[in-house]
């Protein structure tokens, strides 16, 4: 499965995503942290565009990994398990947790992202809090803004805080924004945060993606 560009950046960043999702974020394992609450700006989309967006969002195959080979088993495994210790403070819950990071990565993968990136993006986003609402309204773990329900989804805005569709979601809009994009990671950060072009979002995501590189990620 095809990956985004290597992330060896920066990440951090969502104006105001809720005082209590700052603090959150900033507790969590001590790491420094900033929220700033944006939002994904409404465009309008080709049709051939909006298709393959609903498609990939009404795909509902369960996160279910397959490997080619053990070893590929096993690197995952090592990841889950790496994953999971550093996220235990924010997730107490261990099968609540493997779930989490299970759905994060099949996610991630499916829409050819890289999946460091995107548990960065969500400590920025949410800090882990499956039902974080910003000022602006984006909701859940990858603060999606309800818009895409209407304009790809099926127009339920509750549905957002489901686990798998929030991160499926997120990752499906991410994806589109780095193919708008050309590849430029940068700049797809800023439009995921409704902020193209300025660096305090994507250096945001950057520097919170550290806490989770890994290896086998």
């Amino acid at each position: 499965m095809s990956t985004a560009a290597p992330l060896h950046q920066g990440l951090l960043s969502r104006r105001a995503c809720l005082a209590a999702t700052a603090a959150g974020a900033g507790s969590l394992l001590g790491w420094p942290m900033v929220a700033v609450a944006g939002g994904q700006l409404e465009e309008p989309l080709a049709d051939s565009v909006r298709s393959v967006l609903s498609a990939a969002i009404a795909n509902r195959a369960p996160p279910v990994p397959e490997f080619d080979d053990i070893n590929k088993r096993l690197a995952h495994l090592r990841w889950l398990g790496a994953m999971s210790d550093r996220l235990k403070k924010r997730k107490p819950d261990f099968q609540t947790r493997i779930e989490f990071l299970q759905t994060v990565w099949y996610e991630s993968k499916r829409a050819g992202l890289d999946t460091t990136m995107v548990m960065g993006l969500i400590q920025v986003e949410s800090a882990f809090r499956k039902f974080a609402i910003s000022r602006v309204g984006a909701r859940g773990y990858m603060q999606i803004m309800p818009f895409w329900s209407r304009v790809i989804g099926d127009g339920d805005a509750g549905k957002l805080f489901n686990m798998q569709t929030n991160l499926r979601f997120g990752c499906v809009i991410l994806r589109h924004y780095l193919d708008r994009e050309r590849g430029d990671t940068f700049m797809a950060l800023g439009r995921y945060n409704g902020s193209r072009g300025r660096a305090e979002y994507p250096n945001a995501v950057y520097a919170a993606a550290k806490n989770w590189v890994h290896p086998d990620a």
